[in-house]
């Protein structure tokens, strides 16, 4: 019995360390980035002098956007940063692979988050992210490179309504496009420019379609940081939006494909704020 119950003993002790290990995750909602956020990505990869790579593959004019993200963390006082630009086949190849080494920071940048699932979802490059991520370092990403965060993706598109740049004009169901992200967050949908863009109406409907996952909005030039125990806190000019439909009753839809719910909790969170992903609440 006592052998039973020291081995239960060092699996938790065990587990518990495997989340100390794990590092942060610096999600921004697009727009201008503060200073002060760009400092905390700084921090958690470990300073001026950390190895930090930034990936520009979701822009239309990739060296541009890379060398645009590069000097920004230079102007900050980075002394070892760069981008990383590479097809799918060039993110298999053990050369490109190489200049991860050391790596403690991790960037992806704006644009289209298609583009960056096209370039890096199931190569080794994005494996080796990962490890990054699961030997402490930080892993962020602003815009595209917030949405490709979770592991439910929201692509931009529409099934049914073709004109959505800016706004999403029904809640209703088989409309929002989603596919596989990098699946950094299990549990929540992430979406971005949400208050600028008028999204809200976007993310509402994806989560009465998954209803096991919060469906996290995050506005412009505002961020949230994931710590290692499933925590977040908001950080940033604007609000994070969330849905927490898990709890909710009586999903329903009409004969024209509106959809319908009872209780579907809404949290409008400030820069500050604190949330628990494990207890779906905010933080007193």
């Amino acid at each position: 019995m006592k052998k039973i119950l020291l081995l239960i003993i060092l699996f938790f002790f065990s587990c518990s360390l495997i989340a100390q290990d794990r590092g942060h995750l610096v999600i921004i909602g697009g727009g201008d980035k503060p200073d002060y956020v760009l400092q905390k990505i700084i921090n958690f990869a470990g300073g001026i002098d950390a190895k930090i790579i930034v990936i520009p593959n979701a822009s239309s004019e990739p060296i541009e956007s890379g060398e645009y993200n590069v000097n920004e963390f230079i102007n900050m006082g980075c002394v070892n940063v760069s981008y990383l630009f590479c097809s799918w086949e060039e993110a298999n190849q053990d050369s490109v692979i190489k200049k991860l080494e050391g790596v403690t920071g991790i960037y992806f940048g704006g644009g289209d988050q298609a583009f960056l699932t096209r370039d890096l979802l199931g190569t080794k490059l994005l494996d080796e992210i990962k490890k990054v991520y699961e030997n402490g370092g930080v892993i962020s990403g602003t815009s595209a490179g917030a949405a490709v965060m979770s592991q439910v993706m929201i692509t931009g598109n529409e099934h049914k309504n073709k004109d959505s740049t800016y706004s999403f004009i029904t809640i209703e169901k088989g409309n929002i496009e989603n596919t596989e992200g990098f699946g950094f967050l299990q549990t929540v949908i992430i979406d971005q420019h949400f208050i600028k863009r008028k999204r809200l109406n976007r993310l509402i409907s994806l989560v009465l379609e998954k209803p096991n996952l919060l469906g996290i909005g995050i506005d412009e030039a505002t961020s949230i940081i994931v710590n290692p125990d499933d925590t977040f806190e908001v950080l940033g000019e604007n609000q994070v939006v969330i849905f927490n439909p898990i709890n909710s009753i009586n999903i329903k839809e009409d004969f024209h494909g509106n959809l319908g719910v009872e209780n579907l909790q809404i949290d409008i969170l400030l820069s500050g704020d604190k949330y628990d992903l494990k207890k779906h609440s905010v933080i007193k």
